[in-house]
């Protein structure tokens, strides 16, 4: 099989992240692995494998003719055969199916706000389904979606995965003191509920002043990152709470804390999570999206509703002040990361599924 991945940009985002992974891990697997950028350049840039072939369009606006004839060009040059196309990418691979019938194309549906699928836009999802050939879902709500509201054939679930990320010249230094960092790396986006974790901040200030909360995600500078940044100040946090905007050099980041949490309202999968569990990091996150199927309750991580800032407060407290606990959740969830969520696994099931169904 000759496989290229489309993704928009290569920002530091969760579909962003595995459009990079399927195209790096393929790289060792198919005869032929591309990657396409059709927007936007970015960090991820550099965590693209030599071995994979890459273009970037810089497509211009939404029917970008010439953009769309580069892309055939690259098709027909490295005699693609099927189009793995991420989250919004999906109607450049429509376009080009119109022109390039013979392609088999491939919806991933990474959708973040899956705990109100029922605003979800969905006309032209609806207009397009029936050219693609299947569809990846991230997680069981997404699947039972595509199945029920598009009519879609031929959708399976499959997890995204984490990988180690390739040499960076980033080395982040975090504040605070060691030993006593909580990392949380989500993008400033409203679904990321950045302010469960500054209440939860401005209580565990009046308890352990000593523990610091380090923010690292994309700052895209606007109205919900200024709030952020507001209440940082109006909590008098300042001295707890640090941001650091888009990092890659995430196992170095997360080798110097000590608990990692996530906040969000609304997930899919969010490698974040994952990459927690790489790195073997006890975790406190929220029961959105496939984080419940991942963390299991006082086993391997706390997992508490994304309105409950108290509870959320005192797992912390329960790992700040038990080491051997930390030290346990990590070791677990790492296990967990091992048996069910590797790129080896995952790139198993796709390949499969595209060898007998596509």
């Amino acid at each position: 099989m000759r496989i290229i991945q489309i993704i928009d940009s290569l920002e530091a985002g969760g579909a962003e992240r595995m459009a990079v992974n399927y195209a790096n891990t393929l790289a060792d697997e198919i005869e032929f692995s591309g990657l396409v950028a059709t927007r936007k350049e970015g960090t991820l840039f550099n965590q693209i494998n030599p071995k994979v072939s890459y273009l970037f369009l810089n497509k211009k606006e939404q029917l970008d003719l010439a953009a769309i004839l580069r892309l055939r060009s690259f098709v027909l040059k490295n005699k693609v055969t099927h189009i793995h196309a991420h989250s919004t990418s999906f109607f450049l691979a429509f376009l080009l199916k119109l022109i390039c019938p013979y392609l088999k194309i491939i919806r991933h549906d990474h959708y973040g706000n899956n705990e109100f699928l029922e605003t979800r836009p969905n006309f032209v999802l609806k207009q397009t389904a029936s050219f693609f050939n299947g569809v990846i879902a991230v997680n069981q709500k997404l699947k039972n979606w595509s199945e029920v509201q598009l009519k879609a054939n031929n959708v399976i679930y499959l997890p995204n995965f984490p990988v180690k990320e390739l040499g960076d010249d980033d080395h982040t230094i975090l504040k605070g003191l060691d030993g006593k960092r909580i990392v949380s790396l989500a993008n400033l986006r409203e679904q990321k509920n950045h302010f469960l974790l500054l209440k939860v901040a401005k209580k565990l200030k009046q308890s352990h002043a000593d523990w610091t909360f380090h923010l690292v995600g994309k700052d895209f500078k606007d109205k919900y990152a200024a709030q952020i940044k507001e209440l940082i100040i109006d909590y008098d946090l300042e001295n707890n709470v640090f941001l650091y905007g888009s990092k890659q050099d995430v196992e170095n980041i997360l080798n110097q804390s000590s608990i990692a949490v996530l906040t969000s309202q609304s997930e899919g999968l969010p490698v974040a999570l994952l990459e927690y569990g790489l790195c073997k990091k006890a975790v406190v996150v929220t029961k959105v999206g496939e984080m419940p199927m991942v963390v299991q309750h006082k086993i391997n991580g706390f997992i508490v509703d994304s309105d409950e800032a108290d509870l959320f407060y005192e797992f912390l407290v329960n790992l700040i002040s038990n080491m051997e606990l930390r030290s346990d959740f990590g070791k677990a969830l790492y296990n967990t990361i091992q048996a069910d969520y590797t790129a080896e696994s995952v790139i198993k099931k796709y390949l499969n599924w595209l060898q007998s169904n596509l």
